[in-house]
């Protein structure tokens, strides 16, 4: 299985990098994006943020490039927009879309309009001295660069979604303070075509729990097979 993986808010590819190293010893194809904007030098246009489409184009373009073979998209938080997007676009080019602890879109959401008020009062705090990019979060890793606020704040046009065929799994991180996902996941516990597995260690499972989270990954069955 190949698999390209999106991180959420802040962050970049290293994101998964534990979780990425546990896949290739499973024999895996693992790419992990660094959307447009979160570069580790910094923006290349630091006065033009970029927003959900410019992530959504960037991902697609990617799966363009890869070639033929089953294929994983996973989206942690901010990220499910993003996968969301590329799957209404090239669905019949996956094969799973996996959805980390991640925002489940429907035509019309934003990222702002699904989440809590704790995040929303985040992004506001955080775009304050410019109004563009989303300062990181206080205790975030290091690595973590400013977001550009627009992505947030962009809703999502889908068309028809998926294809019927792409596999559907929802890994959630279980009760944490403030999460907008708790509702989402029992939502999805329900709904025909979903999976729905819980690796209980809050928002960060890629790094709280990357063998677990590479575990659940590496599991997925093949496509088109019922949940």
């Amino acid at each position: 299985m190949r698999f390209v993986l999106v991180p959420g808010g802040w962050q970049g590819g290293w994101a998964f990098d534990a979780v990425a190293a546990e896949l290739h010893r499973g024999g895996h194809q693992v790419e992990a994006v660094t959307l447009a904007g979160l570069e580790p030098d910094g923006p290349v246009d630091r006065d033009r943020p970029p927003n959900l489409d410019t992530h959504i184009d960037q991902v697609a373009e990617i799966i363009d490039r890869n070639g033929e073979g089953p294929l994983a998209l996973c989206g942690h938080s901010y990220g499910g927009l993003v996968i969301a997007g590329v799957a209404d676009r090239l669905g019949d080019r996956l094969d799973q879309l996996v959805f980390i602890d991640a925002y489940v879109p429907q035509d019309g959401d934003s990222c702002w309009s699904l989440t809590s008020d704790r995040f929303r009062d985040l992004f506001l705090d955080g775009a304050r001295d410019d109004g563009r990019w989303v300062a990181v979060p206080c205790g975030a890793d290091p690595r973590a660069r400013p977001h550009p606020l627009a992505s947030f704040l962009q809703a999502l046009r889908l068309r028809s979604g998926p294809a019927p065929t792409v596999g559907r799994t929802f890994i959630s991180g279980g009760a944490w303070p403030g999460s907008p996902f708790t509702a989402v996941t029992e939502r999805l516990r329900g709904e025909t075509g979903w999976r729905v597995h819980e690796i209980p260690v809050g928002h960060n499972i890629a790094r709280h729990d990357p063998a677990r989270l590479a575990a659940v990954l590496g599991s997925l069955p093949p496509a088109g097979e019922s949940a």
